[in-house]
């Protein structure tokens, strides 16, 4: 296979975005395949927010088919606290992400 290179890309992503908006944006980074717990790692220690789940990658790490979106949530999590990050609350994620929550949609 390829070897994986995304820190590159997400350095350029990043640099364009600064000389194009100054730090008046809010930016997110995901990971399809293999890529996507990589991503995570560089992503979150460039301040971006991540996220995963199984419409993106079947995979938990190198060989091991991912259980749940739950399995790879952990492992993100896990990767953000190792960077010495905070997660996000679900409540807090609602709130920057300006969403409603379940209790206020009209289903």
């Amino acid at each position: 296979g390829k070897d994986f290179c995304a820190g590159a890309d997400i350095e350029h992503m990043k640099r364009t975005a600064d000389r194009l908006f100054g730090d008046a944006y809010v930016w997110s980074v995901l990971g399809a395949g293999r890529a996507q717990m990589p991503i995570v790692a560089m992503g979150a220690a460039m301040g971006a927010n991540v996220r995963v789940g199984l419409e993106d990658s079947l995979w938990l790490g190198r060989g091991k088919l991912a259980p749940s979106n739950a399995a790879q949530v952990s492992n993100a999590r896990a990767i953000i606290e190792a960077l010495g990050l905070e997660v996000a609350t679900p409540s807090e994620a609602r709130a920057m992400l300006q969403l409603k929550g379940g209790d206020d949609v009209g289903f």
